[in-house]
């Protein structure tokens, strides 16, 4: 069974930001958090994720964010908590912006509105209506811009809220002590 440490990332199948349970392990029994510090408990692969990677984490959100390691790993401990919709916001926006032809952004762009923006959307973000309205008007003619006031108060969501507690969470505590002890042979 891999670790997370050896895990690669792959296409999620949710607008581009779905985790794959059978690669995190999921189980029928168990909660989240156990299943995930009996994986961190495995002796991790140093080539592929070491605790100077994991110790720079805690430096900012972008660290984190900036590492696909530390993506999933974060994605999994929002999933835990039901506040997965933030990340997953984000990283859809951060894809979109790479969108070169006008009608695939025009679709995605509906797409995400659907998903994340409008009022009673199956993934809706906490943003104020003034920035809703903002966005609705911005897809009429989409640019890579139309999601940027958005993204900004998500990241600031996080940042200010999720990424606390997933640096003083057990999940991160652990992963980190895992990758701090000598391997065991």
């Amino acid at each position: 069974m891999p670790s997370l440490a050896t895990l690669t990332p792959r296409e999620p199948q949710h607008l581009n930001m779905d985790i794959d349970k059978k690669t995190l392990g999921y189980r029928s029994n168990g909660n989240l958090k156990s299943r995930l510090q009996c994986k961190f408990a495995q002796p991790a692969n140093t080539e592929e994720l070491c605790f100077e990677e994991m110790s720079q984490w805690s430096q900012s959100l972008e660290r984190l964010l900036s590492s696909k390691y530390g993506m999933k790993i974060f994605q999994a401990f929002l999933k835990s908590e039901f506040s997965d919709e933030n990340l997953e916001f984000w990283v859809v926006c951060e894809d979109y912006k790479k969108i070169k032809s006008s009608f695939r952004m025009s679709s995605r762009a509906k797409k995400i509105f659907k998903c994340y923006i409008q009022a009673e959307a199956p993934r809706e973000i906490n943003i104020d209506h003034k920035t809703r309205e903002v966005i609705r008007t911005n897809i009429k003619v989409p640019s890579t811009v139309c999601f940027d006031d958005a993204q900004r108060i998500v990241f600031g969501l996080m940042e200010k809220d999720s990424y606390p507690r997933f640096l003083k969470s057990d999940v991160y505590r652990t992963l980190l002590d895992s990758t701090s002890e000598p391997m065991r042979m």
